[in-house]
């Protein structure tokens, strides 16, 4: 149990260090990186997946109805 707890804590320390660093680098706030990852791209990829799901299932679909 106590090897799950510290590799959580040194999980978000890495991911606290990479949000912070990616501030630096944009010369964004924390808190404007934290915005545009966990209010703008993490949805639109939850949002984006099942459509391109959708769309390699039914590609694959016809492309086995060719072949066959």
């Amino acid at each position: 149990m106590d090897s799950l707890i510290h590799l959580l804590r040194n999980l978000y320390a890495y991911c606290t260090d990479f949000i912070i660093n990616l501030a630096n680098i944009t010369n964004l706030s924390y808190y404007e990186i934290n915005f545009v990852i966990f209010i703008i791209i993490y949805p639109l990829l939850l949002l984006v997946t099942p459509i391109v799901y959708i769309s390699q299932k039914s590609r694959l679909r016809n492309y086995k109805r060719k072949i066959t």
